[in-house]
């Protein structure tokens, strides 16, 4: 709450200000503007702002809370990889992991991982032991509300990422059930996300382990892709209806 109220603040100063049903620019008062054109607009400006560079990334994590707009991390993203980066890193993924486990709607940080930090393997792996893969033995051994919900969301989302890279972490996650539905969902992914990657055998195993109800939608046609030694949908064309018409 104290990162949005500053980022609210700042975005006053630019003479932005919320109304109900938007935003508004005293420079045209009469135009309501949404939340993703402000995101546009000015989120990228907090990276011009005379301030230590951590306290950008705060100003910024602030903004994606006050908005909830994905462009607010593309921002982030873009102001880590430009000539006056990299951003800190232990504020830049002690942001992501807070959102992570903050009770309420993640959808932007979520796609945010996935589409630009796990789907580039260039940064999947760093971005992958950030957010989970480097506390999931704690996770696990002292599960907590927030850390549980930090976990499946990653989980659910990391189908982009290296199977050798996200394998620990899964083998790691199998041995708590409260994780086996976001378990499931993150091989799933691993099968259909165009960058998807898995190891059949490995995760067939990991797939035998999940404590989850038999009419689970999708898990017998999962396993049967396995069992065939599929890796990814858009490698093997056809496996998947298949393995719908063999299941149904």
């Amino acid at each position: 709450m104290e990162a949005e109220e500053a980022a609210r603040r700042w975005l006053a100063d630019q003479c932005v200000s919320q109304v109900p049903g938007g935003w508004v620019d005293e420079e045209k008062p009469d135009t309501l503007l949404t939340a993703n054109q402000v995101a546009h607009s000015w989120a990228g400006d907090v990276f011009a702002e005379d301030l230590e560079a951590a306290e950008q990334v705060r100003l910024a994590f602030g903004l994606l809370d006050l908005l909830d707009d994905y462009w607010v991390t593309c921002e982030i993203r873009f102001a880590n990889d430009d000539a006056q980066g990299p951003l800190p890193a232990d504020v830049l993924w002690d942001g992501y992991r807070g959102r992570l486990e903050a009770d309420r709607d993640a959808e932007a940080v979520t796609y945010s991982l996935w589409v630009d930090w796990f789907e580039d393997h260039t940064t999947s792996a760093t971005a992958f032991a950030e957010v989970l893969g480097n506390d999931i033995d704690q996770v696990v051994a002292e599960p907590s509300e927030h850390l549980l919900r930090r976990a499946r969301r990653v989980l659910e989302c990391s189908g982009p990422v290296r199977w050798t890279v996200k394998e620990p972490a899964y083998r790691t996650a199998v041995r708590l059930p409260a994780l086996h539905p976001a378990l499931f969902r993150g091989l799933l992914t691993s099968f259909h996300d165009v960058y998807g990657d898995l190891e059949p055998a490995a995760a067939l195993a990991l797939l035998d382990q999940l404590d989850l109800p038999a009419n689970t939608r999708h898990l017998a046609e999962l396993r049967h892709v396995l069992v065939a030694g599929h890796k990814n949908h858009y490698r093997s064309p056809g496996a998947w209806d298949a393995a719908v018409r063999s299941c149904s």
